[in-house]
């Protein structure tokens, strides 16, 4: 598994979050919602610089995203692609089988 994030979700997180190198952001599970890989489940994040067991991770510009292993049920498989969309102003999750 994978995390991408694009440059301009990077933007964001720097914009809207105010993050800056050395953050570190987690995505994780959260009840109620939805997704395409898991029904009543979806995807949140936190800025969490005391990570447990990380199990996959990516650094762009200095700022870490990563999983923890008690998540990784979630993603089924899939790649987490995060991108921005215009139309909400957010950031958006598309998952991606490789």
């Amino acid at each position: 598994m994978k995390i991408v994030i694009s440059e301009k979700a990077l933007h964001w997180f720097k914009e809207e979050v105010g993050l800056e190198s050395g953050n570190k952001v987690r995505f994780f599970t959260k009840i109620y919602g939805t997704s395409p890989v898991q029904e009543g489940y979806s995807l949140a994040f936190t800025i969490d610089n005391d990570p447990g067991n990380v199990a996959v991770e990516t650094v762009s510009d200095g700022i870490t995203f990563f999983i923890e292993e008690s998540d990784l049920w979630f993603f089924d498989g899939h790649d987490l692609y995060v991108e921005y969309n215009e139309a909400i102003d957010e950031v958006e999750y598309k998952y991606i089988k490789p």
